[in-house]
């Protein structure tokens, strides 16, 4: 009689097992759709802004250490017609000497144009006009920053940047 009852435990716990492989199973094999990231891309959008003003503040200023609270300490910058800047010392010194040599106090305003999330991760795409003292708009580009979200802030990892103006070539 009690090698009946084992029996019966056995053969009840083999189909629990079975059965709790098959649900398995089939659960698995289901097609889940991939969730995206939910972002509240206005507070993004707003915070990369915020960094933007605040980097033309601090040209404005001639604040260089200020401009360098935007960039990562392994921080790239490309601009047009020129070698990649490597390194947070490699872009405050272009930064401090494009400062020393600025006489004309024109000023930059840089815009948000289209944002990019990827977890902690944000790819701009913004666009900068160039004014003179008068207001007047002197040129005007195109940039794209990558930003890494460290410690609760965005830092600048990669930027790059373009100008409108044609190319003058020297004949």
């Amino acid at each position: 009689m009690k090698s009946q009852s084992i029996q019966t435990m056995m053969r009840k716990t083999i189909k629990l097992f079975g059965l709790s492989v098959c649900i398995a199973f089939i659960i698995s094999s289901c097609e889940t759709a991939e969730k995206e990231g939910v972002y509240n891309m206005e507070k993004i959008r707003t915070e990369i802004q915020a960094l933007e003003d605040a980097y033309s503040a601090a040209e404005v200023a001639k604040d260089a250490d200020a401009i360098m609270k935007y960039y990562s300490k392994e921080a790239i910058s490309y601009s047009q017609n020129k070698e990649p800047l490597k390194g947070k010392t490699a872009i405050r010194e272009s930064i401090v000497s494009n400062i020393a040599n600025d006489s004309i106090e024109n000023y930059n305003e840089y815009k948000v144009v289209d944002l990019f999330v990827e977890g902690s991760t944000v790819v701009e795409v913004g666009s900068w006009i160039e004014f003179d003292v008068d207001g007047n708009e002197k040129q005007s580009g195109n940039f794209i920053a990558y930003f890494e979200k460290r410690y609760g802030k965005y830092i600048c990892v990669r930027d790059m940047s373009t100008t409108n103006t044609p190319l003058k070539l020297g004949l």
